[in-house]
């Protein structure tokens, strides 16, 4: 009976081409949310922590009165740039099959922009993961912190406790590291340190020796690399074979546990990411967070990480959004800063007028993270 309890309220993930193949478009009475998560690519590293977090939330609406009175019902589609098929043309049909309620999405920047152009306010659309900011779209709500929360005070503390005289800027070729490196620049500009390189490259390099290459001959003593999933993975894997950490310290807005743990114990060394969220940070928020995720899911449920715990607060936030301000979310955005109260496994503090979730800056050590600082 306890079984059968939780899988109804589980409201198991179901892919698109299950859907697809059932013929059941149309919502048939739950509240359909398309979870938008790479699957495939660098990217696709995050899902199983993406699938996971989301799916704890899915639960716990569920045991009330899921979203506007309906059992949640998560489809997962697959956001990857790589994917087959175009994200925009799948997400168009099924707003107009009536067969999608709303959208949350953990994806890059890139798709969140092409989507942006065809979703028009028809329903909700919740991009979860930190990204380079200024997202004005309406009924489109960016919840993840940006450049000036998150990278400037990390930039600042690093070269504070280590003086770099020069830094390099290294990242995937698309909107969020370009953006974020321009902020980076300026940075660098105010502290009046010297930029020895800025290099930008495609998804899926087949080798990150050339990169490597180019870091070491630059002369630089650190480096913001903005490389995303399994390309992250390779570059610090090569780094550290190199023995470059000895004179490059790496910083890093994107690296979660799993590249952590994928990259390696010995390719770490001197390794620093900032985030609002760590799997092991010592908070209340996350001590009730990790208590639910692991009675879900055990303790050999995939890694819990930043991106991963985006998804979960993505579903809570579409919820209380709905629930608290109705329809008003059409003509709000991002920029409107709406006052929604929402479960989350991340800290929050008020900054002026607004609640923004604490920023950590942790170190690697060994494949976990450690010495966390709040910025």
């Amino acid at each position: 009976m306890a079984l059968g309890r939780l899988t109804a309220e589980l409201a198991l993930p179901i892919e698109l081409a299950d859907l697809r193949e059932s013929g059941h478009l149309h919502a048939q009475g739950s509240f359909n949310v398309a979870l938008l998560i790479p699957m495939c690519g660098p990217a696709g590293i995050w899902a199983p922590s993406c699938i996971s977090s989301a799916q704890v939330a899915a639960a716990e609406l569920n045991r009330t009165n899921g979203i506007q009175g309906r059992r949640v019902q998560l489809i997962m589609i697959d956001a990857a740039l790589e994917a087959g098929e175009p994200i925009e043309e799948i997400i168009n049909e099924l707003i107009e099959l009536g067969a999608i309620d709303a959208i949350v999405g953990m994806h890059l920047s890139a798709v969140r922009q092409r989507l942006s152009k065809v979703v028009r306010q028809r329903i909700p659309y919740i991009y979860t993961p930190l990204y380079e900011g200024g997202e004005t779209t309406p009924g489109l709500f960016a919840i993840g912190e940006t450049p000036q929360e998150q990278l400037g005070p990390a930039m600042a503390m690093l070269q504070q406790a280590f003086r770099p005289r020069k830094w390099a800027l290294i990242g995937n070729d698309y909107v969020w590291p370009r953006s974020s490196h321009s902020f980076a620049k300026t940075c660098l500009r105010q502290m009046n340190v010297d930029l020895a390189m800025e290099c930008y490259v495609p998804f899926g390099l087949p080798s990150m020796t050339d990169l490597v290459d180019r870091l070491e001959a630059s002369g630089a003593d650190a480096v913001l690399v903005s490389l995303v999933g399994q390309d992250a993975v390779d570059f610090n894997r090569v780094f550290g074979r190199r023995g470059l950490h000895k004179s490059i310290l790496r910083l890093s807005c994107a690296l979660e546990e799993n590249g952590l743990m994928a990259c390696g114990e010995g390719n770490l060394e001197r390794l620093f990411s900032v985030s609002s969220y760590f799997g092991s940070i010592s908070t209340d928020a996350n001590a009730c967070f990790k208590e639910r995720y692991y009675a879900m899911h055990g303790e050999i449920g995939p890694a819990l990480n930043a991106l991963g715990q985006s998804t979960y607060e993505g579903l809570h936030y579409l919820s209380a959004l709905l629930r608290d301000f109705g329809d008003i979310w059409r003509e709000r955005s991002t920029q409107d800063g709406l006052p929604v109260i929402h479960e989350s496994g991340r800290s929050f503090e008020r900054n002026g007028k607004r609640e923004r979730p604490s920023i950590y800056l942790a170190r690697a050590d060994g494949v976990q993270f450690c010495d966390f600082k709040v910025l």
